[in-house]
């Protein structure tokens, strides 16, 4: 192996996989027609979508009035959405640039996913702005260019602006990253793909080639796209939580927001990535890439920050009690006795309480229960944004103005479309691009895959044998330490030994040109391991492959002998390089 790798650590890609695999399992969903249940899935979320699109019309034709706002609350729905769909997208900066930096390998099964869900979140956050400004037509004023415009000047001392330069740096640089990474993973498409499809992947693909210097000028962009994006990680939702913080609203203006919204940002971020992937997971077959390893790892971050997001709601009560500032101590005391209590408790349930189950490391492990979570914490980070916004703004100074608000249809409805506009475009990006990073894949196989390490491994530090070679070995020494004839006790032994090889039986598939049908052909014929399969007759091959009948004769295994051998010996380079070179198993 390139590097020791602890024995006790569990691996990353299960099922024995070899790089052809990796390339078979992670592209091929591309290549297919889609399943049902992906086209399922499609139709409601562009019909989620129309509908939202609907309602966004409905806003603009007959005004901002057809949402429930008013004199005292100004921001409903519409900010609380905006700053759900911020932090959402925040997992996605965490897993793609600080874990890179960190060198974390359980990144490489998920941060493709991770950095699509960023971008597509932070097109749905951007839809609240750009309505609530009225006249989208007017959006140019918010832009400092070089003019004669005086007083009309942006207003720099002013967070909403900031949210502008905070936001577009963020899905600039994160459609960079996760454009940089798919880059590789386009060639290997396009280098499958024909026709009018393999022009598309080759433009997509800007050429790429493999060489030394393309993989060492894609690595340093990589390195240099996550030291830039790092600090947005800590800066964009720091400058969202100033829409707040900056006020002078009791609340709201606290030092510790920033902290406690990066914290509920990554927190709710990597809740929604949970979420995306054990769906992606099941449907594209993906659990020997997604492991539970991957899964108990989003789920420790989860918990981390889910303490942090409790700590600071304390903090917060705290503060409020400690200051002796009546108003600070009444804008708390509403959120938990005032009308929406409700969302309140909702919140420190879902943020605070929920989270803490993953102490158990059963629990952590149990896929069905982290889905049920990430679906929970969801919710509980949507009542933060919402306890934040409208319970503050609901009682403020003067009890003669203080008012309720619950939303409209059109504000639901436009809040629903934005789910269909983010599962519509996880949808499509799924079908044209591989959901997991091929190429960083491949880069951990052999310090991560369960042939290496873990339990099931059977290629042991510099040794790539098979286990059940270094069986024939053990009965050879043995057979050679034994004196004279009479011993039938080491005899005995030895045929046992000699039996257990015969009964080894191994993935036939690993061979270029077998499929799971023939690899049953094969087996039912007595062949059932590498072995067997090398010292097997190419005739005898071809006559079990003409007695299936003719959809079979069409298969060449003139190289599947010696495509076993290296597998028998454990020559798993060698074995790939040999079927990089071979089209079917064909030479």
């Amino acid at each position: 192996m390139s590097a020791p790798v602890s024995k006790i650590r569990e691996p990353l890609i299960t099922g024995h996989k070899s790089y052809h695999d990796i390339t078979e399992d992670l592209v091929s969903p591309t290549e297919k027609a889609p399943p049902v249940s992906w086209v399922i899935g499609f139709i409601i979320s562009v019909a989620v979508l129309a509908f939202g699109v609907f309602c966004i019309l409905w806003t603009i034709w007959h005004g901002i009035g057809t949402w429930n706002l008013n004199r005292t609350i100004g921001w409903g729905w519409d900010i609380t959405n905006f700053v759900w769909w911020i932090g959402i997208g925040h997992a996605g900066t965490l897993i793609s640039a600080i874990l890179l930096l960190f060198r974390q390998k359980w990144r490489t099964g998920v941060n493709r996913a991770a950095e699509a869900m960023t971008i597509f979140a932070v097109m749905c956050a951007g839809l609240f702005p750009l309505i609530h400004m009225g006249r989208l037509w007017l959006a140019m004023f918010i832009f400092p260019y070089v003019n004669t415009r005086g007083p009309l000047w942006p207003n720099f001392n002013s967070p909403l602006l900031w949210d502008v330069f905070a936001i577009s740096t963020y899905f600039t640089v994160s459609l960079l990253f996760w454009y940089t990474g798919l880059v590789p993973d386009f060639a290997t498409v396009r280098d499958r793909a024909k026709g009018f499809r393999k022009k598309i992947y080759n433009f997509l693909s800007f050429g790429w080639t493999g060489s030394a210097k393309h993989w060492q000028r894609w690595e340093a962009l990589s390195l240099v796209l996550a030291g830039i994006a790092t600090p947005l990680v800590l800066s964009v939702h720091t400058i969202v939580s100033f829409d707040f913080a900056t006020s002078v609203i009791p609340g709201w203006h606290t030092t510790i927001f920033p902290p406690y919204f990066v914290a509920g940002a990554i927190f709710s971020g990597f809740a929604m990535v949970l979420t995306l992937m054990l769906i992606t997971r099941k449907l594209l077959k993906l659990e020997d890439y997604i492991t539970l390893e991957h899964i108990e790892s989003m789920n420790k971050i989860i918990l981390v920050t889910g303490t942090i997001v409790g700590v600071a709601y304390l903090t917060e009560l705290f503060i409020a009690w400690y200051s002796g500032y009546v108003y600070e101590q009444f804008a708390f005391f509403n959120r938990a006795a005032g009308p929406y209590w409700w969302s309140y408790f909702g919140m420190m349930f879902c943020n605070v309480i929920s989270p803490q189950f993953f102490w158990v490391k059963k629990w952590r492990r149990n896929i069905a229960f982290t889905f049920f979570l990430s679906i929970v914490i969801n919710i509980g980070m949507w009542f933060e944004r919402f306890v934040i916004i409208a319970t503050t703004l609901a009682r403020d100074y003067l009890p003669s103005s203080w008012s309720l608000y619950s939303p409209t249809w059109v504000e639901i409805g436009i809040f629903i479309g934005t789910m269909g506009l983010f599962f519509t475009l996880y949808l499509i990006f799924s079908r044209v691009a591989p959901v997991v990073a091929v190429a960083e894949v491949k880069s951990i196989l052999k310090t991560s895959g369960d042939q290496y390490i873990g339990a099931n491994a059977i290629h042991h530090d510099h040794d790539h044998g098979h286990d059940h070679n270094h069986d024939h070995s053990y009965a050879s020494a043995l057979a050679a330490d034994t004196p004279g004839d009479g011993n039938h006790g080491v005899a005995s032994s030895i045929a046992d030994t000699a039996t257990a090889v015969e009964n080894v039986v191994d993935d036939l598939k690993k061979i270029e040109g077998i499929g799971p049908k023939i690899a049953e052909l094969l087996n039912n014929d007595g062949i059932m391991s590498f072995t067997q399969l090398a010292n097997a007759n190419v005739n005898r091959l071809k006559h079990i492959l003409t007695e299936a009948g003719s959809r079979y004769q069409m298969h060449d295994p003139t190289t599947w002998p010696q495509q076993a051998q290296l597998a028998a010996e454990g020559k798993w380079d060698e074995l790939n390089d040999l079927q990089d070179r071979l089209d079917g198993g064909r030479a």
